[in-house]
């Protein structure tokens, strides 16, 4: 019988660490290092605003230019990191500070994704939900940091967000919701803490006019005031909020419709 038990044990063991061998081996293949941004991630349904070009008229580059292993890479902004092969977003600070420049309804510098392929979607539907594996290794030092997720209102019914997700250099997470559609009313709501350098996954849900936001799975439900479920879009990058450089790797992005 003890005999049995041991062997039990060591088999287990053999397969637990054949398991985990092969989970680390799948994860370090699954993202390919020589490629760009678009051979690792589905970049078909984004554009991509860059911190650089014309003030008020950010360079913007669209999905097309974006797909595939060859794809658009800018080293300073968006590209692929060599080591593991996930997508760096870098935003160098503020138009005072760095020089950057920012959309004409914005004081901010970004280097983010935006949802084109729909280019909009109803609240109201069974399923918007983006879920995003990151990690911040550098934070702009301001309050709120960076904004590395969004549901925005689409562009025909206003210029502000529904809701932004806040990461700042303490690692403290938030999410603003705007009250009306005029914004410049957010309400915020503190996530928790995720330490700098810390992979971590988030979650960003406007289904069946619910919004809901989760970290590591732990979700909220949040009110949306008088937005009425306006029509909407993901973002999903690094939206400094402050005046110093700030630096996101991402691992994996999911949207379900």
């Amino acid at each position: 019988m003890a005999s049995f038990t041991k062997n039990a044990v060591l088999t287990r063991l053999i397969t637990s660490i054949f398991l985990l061998t092969s989970f680390f081996s799948w994860t370090a293949s699954a993202l390919n290092p020589d490629c760009a941004p678009g051979g690792n991630f589905d970049l078909s349904i984004w554009e991509l605003q860059l911190p650089i070009g014309s003030p008020g008229d950010p360079e913007t580059i669209s999905s097309s230019a974006l797909e595939g292993c060859s794809g658009f890479e800018n080293f300073n902004y968006f590209f692929t990191e060599s080591g593991d092969g996930a997508l760096v977003m870098k935003v160098p600070g503020s138009p005072a500070s760095s020089g950057c420049v920012t959309t004409p309804n914005s004081l901010h510098c970004r280097t983010e994704l935006r949802e084109t392929n729909p280019s909009s979607w109803s609240p109201n539907a069974a399923t918007n939900r983006m879920i995003v594996e990151l990690v911040v290794t550098v934070a702009d030092n301001s309050a709120r940091g960076t904004v590395i997720g969004q549901i925005h209102i689409d562009d025909t019914v206003s210029s502000k967000p529904v809701c932004e997700l806040y990461y700042n250099s303490e690692g403290d997470i938030s999410i603003g919701v705007e009250q009306t559609l005029s914004g410049g009313d957010e309400v915020f709501t503190a996530l928790g803490n995720i330490p700098i350098g810390t992979v971590f996954t988030y979650e960003l849900e406007y289904s069946s006019g619910l919004l809901k936001v989760a970290i590591n799975e732990n979700f909220q439900t949040l009110d949306t005031y008088e937005l009425d479920a306006p029509l909407s879009y993901f973002k999903v990058g690094n939206y400094n909020q402050g005046s110093s450089p700030s630096d996101i790797h991402v691992f994996s992005i999911t949207i379900q419709h």
